[in-house]
């Protein structure tokens, strides 16, 4: 048997105890006032109570707690904690809001005693209460939230969000009227104080997975029964790149960007929000993202969009998104590169209609190249698409009330790209009468004819009633449905050339950049346990939330980087402010105090 003594413990010394970790205390800091009335003074600004009051409309027995109240305190929740859950929102309003905060947010102003459950418990069920209230009256099928269905049934209740029925037409809208003034109240802010002055009109739309809290649907074993999940609506969202699929709902976000050539600094916000059922109606969320931004006086300049949008047809997506006065940049799939198809004898390669007789090497430069090829341009196809440039067909006249865009020959006109033996046989164009050259001006020996690029036609060459529209006159006029269903790869600019690199590599950049804040430390729109609540229409209130606060967030950073401390707003671009709206509005400077760690 062993006679060693055990070793002694250190002694417990001051220092080591000081150092020990100490468990989180159950009190939450007080909120400072202003903080409760800058949001207050978003809601009421964003005008969704009138549309949610009207709505509701007179009903009988208690009135219960506010609604107005609660959707502050979960802003308010949101901004401090980053969590959009309803326990949270009401231990804020019980025991963190002064009595000036709770008797104007319509609360009783002493709140309920912290020494008495049953006080307590009375005040948790009507908080609750009142956010029921709010998602029953904009539920389009409503159910039972606690209980898992059969999938037969499941699917009845979930075809409602999507069906032609008058009544569930008019929810849907007056939820995603409620969605849009709440992301865009944050972003009128902004325009009207001239943040937004720099802002030339690039968007970037994209959808970003929000996981829910629910599990998916499964077999029951004892039966064999398919049971659905309580998000009836909801789907497996697959992402580009992503390993794993995440169970819940897709998030349409239009973002306010910017490209290369853009100069000046501005505040990157989410101008549109839409939640629905992961890859569906795709095309039609994005553009029911960009339809309010009309009414705040952007201009309209570029919409650039992943693969995904590509593939949508040209009515879901790309020419509602031209009728709205913007220009496409697309990326395509590696069997849509290439020579994508024809109009009038001109071939679509790469988005771009370009001359017929494009020399074969060019115009299967793209093709059958992988995404890394395309990412990383080699100097081979970087050459090859400098070399397109003079075969692309010119715009002549923009698109009319018919959406009719004319374009011009690359040989026509008084400066053209190439020559063309072709087009000067048609048109009986002689040569022209020499002019002396300044070989030493690099400007006037790219402008002489000699040095452009000389269309080669086959041997014998085609007859004038075979020829392509195209060659038989100097412009072509191209209706909006004379691509078909290829005009879903219309784009605005000549694919990989350095121009669409600086619009949809920068315009990208800003995107992903959005969906990352998004789903930070902060504020994590990506993590389900920070959204609890059950169902279609809670799942969007809080979604919209927590990008309203988000933009708050995002302008009050910017505001902290880009203006001095003591520095007042630029009165640039500044929109009409009534009265009514500037006494609600906070104050213009940094008054704000910090979130208390």
């Amino acid at each position: 048997m062993s006679t060693a003594k055990p070793r002694a413990w250190p002694p417990r010394t001051t220092r080591a105890r000081t150092t020990r970790p100490r468990p989180p205390t159950k009190q939450t800091a007080q909120i400072p006032d202003a903080v409760t009335s800058h949001y207050t003074c978003l809601l009421d600004d964003s005008g969704i109570m009138p549309l949610i009051d009207d709505e509701l409309g007179p009903r009988s027995g208690p009135a219960g707690m506010p609604i107005r109240a609660v959707l502050v305190c979960l802003m308010v929740s949101i901004h401090h904690s980053g969590k959009a859950t309803l326990a949270d929102a009401w231990r804020l309003a019980a025991f963190c809001l002064s009595a000036a905060s709770r008797e104007h947010l319509g609360l009783d102003a002493d709140g309920p005693p912290a020494d008495d459950p049953h006080a307590c418990l009375a005040d948790n069920r009507c908080f609750y209460r009142a956010f029921d209230r709010l998602t029953t009256l904009l539920d389009v099928a409503r159910h039972d939230r606690r209980t898992r269905l059969p999938q037969h049934q499941a699917d009845l209740l979930a075809a409602a969000w999507q069906d032609d029925d008058p009544g569930h037409i008019r929810k849907r809208d007056l939820l995603q009227d409620i969605v849009t003034a709440l992301v865009l109240t944050p972003v009128r802010w902004s325009k009207g104080r001239g943040h937004l002055a720099g802002f030339r009109g690039d968007v970037g739309i994209d959808t970003t997975a929000t996981p829910v809290f629910a599990r998916p649907p499964r077999t029951r074993r004892s039966t064999g029964e398919l049971i659905a999940s309580t998000e009836i609506t909801a789907g497996w969202h697959h992402s580009a790149g992503a390993g794993q699929a995440e169970y819940g709902y897709s998030a349409t976000l239009t973002v306010a960007a910017r490209t290369r050539s853009v100069l000046g600094s501005f505040p990157q916000l989410a101008l549109g929000l839409v939640l629905d059922t992961p890859h569906k109606r795709i095309g039609a969320n994005a553009i029911t993202t960009l339809k309010p931004l009309s009414t705040l006086g952007f201009p309209t300049a570029f919409a650039v969009v992943d693969r995904a949008y590509t593939d949508q047809q040209p009515a879901h997506f790309a020419q509602p998104a031209r009728e709205l006065g913007y220009r496409l940049a697309l990326d395509y799939k590696v069997d849509q590169r290439g020579v994508q198809g024809s109009a009038h004898g001109a071939l679509l390669i790469d988005g771009s209609l370009a001359c017929p007789l494009m020399p074969d090497r060019l115009a299967t430069a793209t093709t059958g190249l992988d995404d890394a090829a395309i990412r990383r341009p080699s100097e081979e196809l970087t050459a090859l698409i400098t070399a397109r440039e003079p075969y692309l067909l010119r715009l002549k006249q923009n698109a009319n009330a018919d959406g009719a865009i004319r374009f011009q020959c690359p040989a026509a006109g008084t400066s053209p790209s190439l020559t063309c033996p072709r087009f000067d046989r048609l048109h009986q164009r002689g040569p022209l009468r020499p002019a002396a050259v300044d070989l030493t001006d690099a400007r006037q020996r790219a402008a002489h004819l000699a040095a452009k690029p000389r269309v080669l036609p086959p041997q014998p060459d085609l007859k004038a009633g075979e020829l392509p529209k195209i060659c038989r006159q100097h412009t072509i006029t191209l209706g909006k449905d004379d691509l078909g269903h290829l005009d879903k790869f219309r784009q605005d600019l000549a694919y990989l050339s350095p121009t669409w690199i600086g619009t949809y590599k920068s315009v990208r950049a800003n995107t992903e950049g959005i969906n990352g804040r998004l789903k930070g430390h902060d504020l994590d729109l990506g993590n389900p346990k920070n959204r609890l609540a059950h169902g279609r229409v809670a799942q969007t209130i809080l979604v919209a939330l927590l990008v309203t606060v988000a933009n708050d967030h995002f302008l009050d950073q910017w505001r902290h980087t880009q203006q001095p401390p003591d520095g007042a707003d630029t009165s640039a671009d500044v929109l009409e402010i009534t009265a009514e709206q500037a006494d609600r509005m906070p104050p213009p400077n940094r008054s704000r105090p910090p979130p208390i760690p």
